[in-house]
């Protein structure tokens, strides 16, 4: 990411979704970064840091959160295992403009127990077992700018 102008923006919400260890944070945490370099409004919300039986609640608040934030001209980073697709889709349905992340990564061997329905349509995959932290941020940040999400100032 060469980018360095000011970057312009409304609100929106960033989703990562994934199973744990995907790399949801990591580039979560490096977005973040790029857009506060370039004077955006931006907040975090990591939802990996509740328990898995309150966690289709969480990302109910968590979507909530993202509603109301976006509504006011945030950028919000929302990183969140968040493993059943009718969960993510109502927030979705919730949030005026949504960018689905899926941070797929190799599973190997067994793997956990818990259930996770990988999304159908995001706007955007990330193979966080192939590609860097910055590349996957990267990924992400060339489809806000194709989406127009994002515009950087002087052109």
């Amino acid at each position: 990411m060469n980018d360095s102008a000011p970057v312009e923006h409304g609100g929106f919400t960033i989703w990562f979704t994934g199973l744990s260890g995907a790399g949801k944070t990591t580039v979560s945490r490096i977005l973040d970064q790029r857009l506060r370099t370039l004077g955006a409004r931006v907040e975090v919300l990591d939802g990996d840091l509740v328990s898995k039986q309150d966690r289709d609640d969480n990302i109910l608040r968590i979507g909530f959160v993202c509603q109301l934030l976006s509504r006011h001209g945030v950028i919000v980073i929302a990183a969140a295992v968040s493993p059943y697709r009718e969960t993510r889709n109502l927030v979705r349905s919730r949030v005026e403009k949504f960018v689905e992340v899926w941070a797929r990564r190799e599973v190997m061997g067994a793997g956990g127990s818990d259930p996770y329905e990988e999304p159908l349509a995001p706007e955007v995959i990330l193979d966080t077992h192939l590609e860097t932290p910055e590349q996957s941020a990267d990924k992400v940040w060339a489809r806000l700018r194709e989406l127009g999400l994002l515009r950087l100032s002087g052109g």
